[in-house]
C-alpha cells in the first residue's frame, strides 16, 4: 500500500508573539534602571535630543529647557523638534523603535545622547501616565498632538488645535504617584536635574511654582571649557571643581583633551593611598549629560589612584544608559586616557619633583604595579620608587651609589631575619617581600648597568660571619652538641660565629622554601612505609635545614656554651631558638610556641632555685 503524503497536513503556519504590555512595561521600567531618579535624566535627555534635531532645521535658533515641579506635577518643557501625529503613533507607542533611528535623520545619530527610544517609559517609576503634547517645527501649520500613556500598556492619542500649543516643541507632564514623592518633590527635581544636567550644552531652567523667572540648572559651561586670565587661575579652578565632584583636595590634576572623539575633562590624583586593584568609579556625561558616576571601565585597573570626570561624544551608552558599551571605540579612549597619566608622570619626573615626590611617597605601590608592565615608566621612575633596604626606606638609586651589588630577599621575614646583620656586614639588602618589590629590584640593571643584583642566599651571609678560633670551638662543642640534639625536632642545625652587633645573641638563617621542602618531605614520611619511607628517610638527609647561629661575641652566649647541666644547655638553646625565631618575625609554629613556653618556665624555675 503507497504511502500517503501527508507533509501539506502538517504545514507551518506563522505566528506573532502574544506580548503583555502591562508585563512589558513594567520589566522595561521597574528592572531595566537601578533608580527611580532615572526618569528625570531621561526626560531632559530626550529634550536634548530634541532641541539638537531642531538645530538642524534651525541653525541659528535659540531654543531652551524648562522644569517645573510643584509638588503636585512634574513637567519638561523643550523648544525642540516637536512630533507629528504619525510621529507618535511610530515612536511613542511602538516600544522599543526611537526617532533617532528614523531614516530622515539617521545621517546625523551621532548627534544624538539617546540610542534606543525605551527612556520615557522610565516615567512609570513613579508616575501611573504620561501626558506628552507635541507641536512639530518641521510643518508650520501642523497641528498639536496629544498623547497619554498609561502603565497598562494602553494609550490614546488625538490632534488638538495649534493654539494648544503656539510654539513648537515638546511637554511631558506627570502626575506622580504618593509613593513617589522622594524622587518628585520640588527642592529633589532641581537637584536631580543639576546632577544630570549640570554640564549640557543647552540652557535649562527651573520654575518651582513660587513665582520667580525660573532658577538655571546650568549657568556656566564646563569649568575645562571656561576662559582664565592664567594657567595658575585655570589650575586652581579645575582643582576646585574636582573638589566640588569628589569631595577632596586633589594631590594634582590633570587635563584631559581627545579631539578625536571630544572627549575633555580632568583627572583628579587622589591625595591618599588606596589598596592596589581597588577601582574607582569615574563620573561620565556624554554630551553634557551625565552618564554615570561609576563607569570603572573609562580607565585600565593600574589607574587606581585618578578619580576623572570626563563628558565625551562619541562614547556609546548601554541600552539602560548607565553605564557604557564595551566596543573598539572604548577601548581606544581607554589606551589614550592612559597614555595622558603616564604623560603626566613624566613631566613630574622631568621638571617638578617636590609633586613628583608627594606622589610617589603617596602611591608608589600603584606606579610599581605599573612598572612592572610598563618599560618606559620603569626607567622613568625605578630610581625614584622607594623601597626598605638594610641602609632604611631610600630610593634604588640612592642604595645602588652606595652598594654596586644588590641583594634582595625573597620574603619579608627573611629580610628581617638578616636586616640587622647584613647591615653590619656592610652588605647592601633590599627588602624583596612585598608586592612587585623582587621583580622590579632585579630590574634595576636595565636602567644601572653598573649595579648587579642577585637573590639572597643563606650562604652569602654566613660566609661574611667571622668563624671563632679552633680552642673557643672546641671548649663549645659539648654545647652545641645538646643544642643540635634539642633543635634536631625541627631540622635546625647550629653553629657558633662571631658578628655584629655583639647585641644580637643568635641568627636564624632558614627560608620559607626550605620550611616548605621539609614540610612536604615529613608529610609524605608520615603517609607511606615499606621502602619507600626508607628511601624517603634516606633522602631526608639532602632536605634543606634551618641554621642557628650564635653569636660568641654576645655576652649571654659566652655564658650559655659553658653550661655544663645537659637540662639547663638543652634549655637554653631552646630559648635561643625562639628567640631567634620571634625576631624573624614569621608566623610560630604550635611546636615553636610550645618550646618558647616551656623554655621561659624551665629557666624562671631555674633562677628561682638557685636564689633559694
Amino acid at each position: 500500500m503507497p504511502l500517503r503524503d501527508t507533509s501539506a497536513d502538517h504545514a507551518a503556519t506563522d505566528r506573532t508573539f502574544q506580548v503583555d504590555l502591562r508585563g512589558l512595561v513594567d520589566l522595561l521600567s521597574h528592572h531595566l534602571y537601578s533608580s527611580p531618579r532615572v526618569y528625570l535624566r531621561e526626560l531632559l535627555q530626550n529634550a536634548v535630543d530634541a532641541l539638537t534635531a531642531r538645530h538642524a532645521v534651525e541653525p541659528h535658533g535659540t531654543f531652551g529647557i524648562r522644569l517645573y515641579a510643584d509638588g503636585k506635577v512634574v513637567r519638561v518643557e523643550d523648544d525642540g523638534v516637536g512630533l507629528t501625529e504619525a510621529d507618535v503613533h511610530t515612536f511613542l507607542a511602538t516600544i522599543g523603535r526611537s526617532s533617532k533611528r528614523a531614516d530622515r535623520i539617521a545621517e546625523q545619530r551621532a548627534d544624538f545622547i539617546g540610542q534606543f527610544g525605551i527612556g520615557l517609559l522610565s516615567c512609570f517609576l513613579v508616575a501611573d501616565e504620561i501626558h506628552v503634547l507635541s507641536r512639530s517645527a518641521r510643518t508650520p501649520d501642523a497641528p498639536a498632538v496629544e498623547w497619554r500613556g498609561r502603565g497598562d500598556g494602553s494609550y490614546t492619542v488625538r490632534t488638538l488645535p495649534a493654539s494648544a500649543r503656539p510654539r513648537p516643541g515638546t511637554t511631558v507632564t506627570l502626575t506622580p504617584r504618593s509613593d513617589a514623592g522622594e524622587w518628585t518633590r520640588p527642592q529633589q527635581v532641581h537637584a536631580l536635574a543639576r546632577h544630570f544636567g549640570s554640564l549640557l550644552r543647552h540652557p535649562v531652567t527651573f520654575d518651582d511654582g513660587s513665582g520667580g523667572s525660573g532658577t538655571p540648572v546650568n549657568p556656566e559651561p564646563a569649568p575645562w571649557a571656561r576662559s582664565y586670565p592664567t594657567p595658575g587661575a585655570r589650575s586652581r579652578a579645575l582643582a576646585a571643581y574636582g573638589e566640588e565632584v569628589f569631595g577632596f583636595t586633589p594631590l594634582d590634576t590633570i587635563e584631559l583633551d581627545l579631539p578625536a572623539v571630544g572627549l575633555k575633562g580632568i583627572a583628579c590624583v587622589l591625595p591618599e593611598a588606596v589598596p592596589a586593584g581597588r577601582r574607582h568609579g569615574h563620573r561620565v556625561h556624554v554630551k553634557g549629560m551625565l552618564l554615570s558616576e561609576q563607569a570603572e571601565e573609562i580607565l585600565p585597573e593600574w589607574a587606581f589612584f585618578v578619580r576623572c570626570v570626563v563628558d565625551a561624544e562619541s562614547l556609546r551608552p548601554t541600552a539602560s544608559r548607565e553605564s557604557l558599551y564595551e566596543d573598539a571605540t572604548l577601548a581606544a579612549v581607554r589606551d589614550a586616557l592612559a597614555e595622558r597619566l603616564r604623560e603626566w608622570i613624566a613631566r613630574a619626573a622631568a621638571s617638578d619633583p617636590d609633586l613628583l615626590g608627594r606622589f610617589l611617597q603617596t602611591h608608589h605601590l600603584a606606579v610599581k604595579s605599573l612598572a612592572v608592565h610598563d618599560d618606559e615608566i620603569l626607567r622613568m621612575l625605578l630610581p625614584w620608587l622607594p623601597f626598605e633596604t638594610t641602609d632604611g626606606h631610600t630610593t634604588l638609586d640612592e642604595f645602588a651609589r652606595t652598594h654596586r651589588t644588590v641583594l634582595v630577599t625573597s620574603s619579608v621575614e627573611e629580610f628581617r631575619q638578616v636586616a640587622a646583620i647584613a647591615s653590619a656586614a656592610g652588605l647592601g639588602v633590599v627588602n624583596g617581600g612585598y608586592t612587585y618589590d623582587r621583580e622590579l629590584v632585579h630590574r634595576m640593571p636595565e636602567i644601572r648597568p653598573e649595579v648587579s643584583v642577585a637573590d639572597l642566599d643563606p650562604a652569602t651571609l654566613t660566609a661574611h660571619l667571622d668563624p671563632v678560633d679552633r680552642e673557643t670551638e672546641l671548649a663549645a662543642a659539648p654545647y652545641l652538641a645538646q643544642a643540635r640534639d634539642a633543635l634536631a625536632v625541627f631540622d635546625c642545625d647550629v653553629a657558633l660565629r662571631t658578628f655584629q652587633p655583639a647585641s644580637a645573641p643568635a641568627l636564624l638563617v632558614d627560608s620559607r622554601e626550605a620550611r616548605h621542602e621539609r614540610t612536604r618531605s615529613r608529610l609524605a614520611r608520615e603517609q607511606e612505609g615499606g621502602l619507600w619511607g626508607d628511601i624517603l628517610g634516606a633522602l631526608r638527609q639532602e632536605a634543606p635545614r634551618a641554621q642557628l647561629i650564635l653569636n660568641q661575641l654576645n655576652p649571654l652566649v659566652r655564658t650559655a656554651v659553658a653550661i655544663d647541666e645537659p637540662e639547663l644547655a638543652r634549655t637554653s638553646a631552646e630559648a635561643l631558638y625562639g628567640q631567634a625565631v620571634m625576631l624573624s618575625r614569621r608566623p610560630l609554629r604550635p611546636a615553636e610556641s610550645s618550646l618558647i613556653n616551656r623554655s621561659f618556665l624551665d629557666l624562671l624555675a631555674h633562677a628561682l632555685r638557685k636564689d633559694s
